[in-house]
């Protein structure tokens, strides 16, 4: 029979979200477990079983061939056309052949993705980017991730890194980044830069983005000199994207973007100020939230299946 739905595994610094999806990238079957911070051989041992569990669910709904394959997305530096999991600063991984490794345990082929680009192409196909040829998608969660997605297809670039938003320098003279620079948009827009900026103002410790988003809005002067600052320099980073790549429309997802119009409205105002070259195009909400990762593997393992491009 021909194959009817393909696993799709979203691996986080936290969790491992999985499902079975259909010929549409669709949720069939949802599947969570926690990500153990051990050594590289637990994790993918861990990576396999989830798959496995899912791949057995898929052939009892679709019989024995019913599964085509699988798509993984993998956060840090991936090499897509090799299948391998390069480096990535909360996993304990490095120069990782992950596909070739899980497609040998599981019996099934297995394609590798980026998880912001994976999530970035099912914002564009199937959520907050549909209609739009090109899409500049951003992350905003404990750090900040972006992806390119151009007439449908996610842009990795020469070397896997197209769409690093996060690690654009907005202020030479602002905080230091994990990456070596000053500045990074990620050091002074991120959750993880909210909080320790709101920390670091006196006002209070321990307060989470959402909490100092909320404070900022019932005009909390400490909170909303923190939110304002953040704000500013995703504007800035954004401004200089647009300028470059000229998107048709910005997606902006992660746990911050549920801030809603408290982020969004600033955001679009202050990128259309600081663009020289003609219009903003539409800066909205994501629509897929934590499914948006399994939604992409799901597309690219089935865009992988259409190629016969498979590899594993």
């Amino acid at each position: 029979m021909t194959a009817a739905c393909v696993v799709a595994v979203d691996v986080g610094g936290t969790t491992l979200k999985g499902g079975v999806c259909d010929g549409d990238a669709a949720l069939l079957h949802r599947e969570r477990r926690p990500t153990e911070r051990r050594e590289q051989e637990a994790l993918v041992g861990d990576i396999v079983a989830l798959i496995d569990s899912l791949a057995a669910e898929g052939r009892a709904r679709f019989g024995a061939d019913g599964v085509a394959g699988v798509g993984l997305a993998v956060p840090g530096l991936v090499d897509e056309a090799h299948g391998v999991a390069e480096h990535a600063v909360n996993l304990p991984w490095r120069d990782l052949p992950l596909a070739a490794i899980v497609a040998e345990r599981c019996g099934l082929p297995v394609v590798l993705g980026h998880d912001v680009r994976a999530a970035a192409a099912a914002e564009a196909a199937l959520g907050a980017g549909h209609g739009a040829a090109d899409v500049l998608f951003v992350a905003i969660g404990t750090g900040i991730g972006g992806a390119i997605v151009a007439r449908g297809d996610p842009y990795g670039g020469a070397h896997g890194r197209a769409g690093e938003i996060g690690h654009t320098v907005v202020d030479p003279d602002g905080p230091p980044c994990a990456c070596g620079a000053r500045g990074c948009v990620e050091t002074l827009a991120s959750a993880a830069a909210i909080e320790r900026a709101y920390g670091e103002s006196g006002a209070g410790d321990g307060a989470s983005a959402r909490e100092v988003g909320a404070l900022a809005r019932a005009h909390d002067p400490a909170a909303r000199a923190v939110w304002d600052r953040a704000v500013s320099a995703l504007a800035a980073g954004l401004a200089n994207a647009i300028t470059l790549l000229d998107p048709a429309r910005v997606v902006v997802g992660g746990g911050l973007a549920e801030a809603g119009a408290a982020l969004l409205d600033p955001l679009a105002a202050e990128v259309e100020e600081r663009l020289t070259l003609g219009e903003a195009p539409p800066i909205v909400g994501a629509a897929l939230g934590a499914e948006a990762g399994c939604r992409g593997a799901a597309l690219l393992a089935w865009r992988a299946v259409d190629r016969g491009a498979v590899p594993g």
